[in-house]
């Protein structure tokens, strides 16, 4: 059984428009009923996430293999609030047709986990969508929200994305703003989980500041990768001190230089991050953050249906069943657990 740190399919959801029931009753996407069936996916954070359009994908396999992009323009907010209003929508629309439970309490974790809905934790990927004064903040939690991320790779008015960037580290801008902190100090006050990735080191220093445990749910190991989005040894580190968690991204130019210039690469460099990773963090630590629907995926996954082949993977490599099966589900499942606890 999986639960996943990260996927995009709402917003794939909102960008195909129509009816999003039946079309998660199709095979389309990385994220799909069948598919999370035939994989064990039992759960996982899905984002809301607001694009600058809401034009679908087109499936280029192009690479764009440059050292530095630059930020995307920030959003207008009621841009951003009306995707993210349709996302949120879309997810309600997924929970009564049994396709998937909102999870907002620990007493619901393990049985949805365990049942034939997906488990399904809303999380925010950037904020452009909530105010200055924070008053959709609390819409969105009123709907199911327990997990945001202040910035994607972008600015707003709550701090700064990290640009993707390869041979760079995070360090590549401010933090968060005044702004950004009185948001985070909102998260906490709701019990709403603050994700790191995505931001620049200083943002990463400035939530780590606030003493709650550090979240990274979809970033790998700068030290195999160096890729702005991937996390440094001094980051791990602080991870690992506060009792955080770290979920692995599948996506090829976050896992190796190779798959930076080319797109693709073999499930043996997950493999090699998740080594490293439990290295750096402690077993207890290391978690799945997919990024499903929202990046290419290693060769020999095409979809969630694919997850028992990087469970195989990690069997061939040594990893005992006791250690796959935290990194698999039992390592966000008692985080999850802990956390939703201070917010019921």
């Amino acid at each position: 059984m999986i639960f996943d740190g990260h996927n995009d399919a709402l917003m794939r959801l909102w960008k195909q428009q129509g009816d999003p029931v039946a079309h998660f009753a199709t095979d389309a996407g990385h994220i799909n009923a069948a598919a999370c069936r035939a994989g064990g996916m039992g759960g996982g954070f899905f984002a809301i996430y607001c694009p600058a359009s809401r034009m679908p994908h087109t499936g280029s396999t192009e690479v764009n293999a440059v050292e530095l992009e630059p930020l995307d323009a920030p959003l207008d907010q009621g841009w951003a609030l009306q995707a993210a209003m349709g996302q949120a929508g879309i997810a309600l629309q997924l929970a009564a047709a049994g396709h998937i439970e909102i999870v907002t309490r620990p007493d619901q974790l393990g049985r949805a986990f365990m049942g034939d809905a997906v488990a399904c934790v809303l999380h925010l990927e950037g904020a452009e969508c909530i105010d200055a004064d924070l008053l959709a903040l609390d819409v969105l939690y009123g709907v199911g929200l327990r997990s945001l991320g202040p910035v994607w790779s972008r600015n707003n008015i709550f701090g700064h994305g990290v640009p993707f960037a390869h041979f760079r580290d995070p360090d590549l801008g401010p933090g968060l703003t005044e702004a950004g902190k009185r948001l985070a100090k909102r998260c906490g006050e709701l019990g709403i989980m603050l994700d790191t990735s995505h931001i620049t080191l200083k943002g990463f220093e400035d939530i780590a500041d606030m003493g709650q445990p550090v979240v990274a749910t979809h970033s790998n190991a700068w030290s195999l990768c160096p890729s702005s989005r991937n996390l440094t040894d001094a980051q791990l580190q602080v991870i690992a001190q506060s009792g955080g968690i770290a979920g692995l991204n599948f996506a090829p130019p976050f896992l190796s230089d190779a798959g930076w210039k080319t797109g693709r690469v073999g499930l043996e460099a997950c493999i090699r991050h998740l080594e490293y990773m439990i290295e750096h963090l402690g077993e207890d630590h290391v978690a799945l953050g997919s990024d499903f629907d929202g990046a290419r995926m290693p060769d020999g996954i095409a979809s969630a249906a694919d997850l028992p082949v990087l469970v195989k993977a990690m069997e061939d490599a040594g990893f005992g069943s006791e250690v796959i099966a935290k990194i698999c589900c039992e390592n966000w499942l008692a985080f999850l657990g802990r956390h939703l606890e201070k917010g019921a």
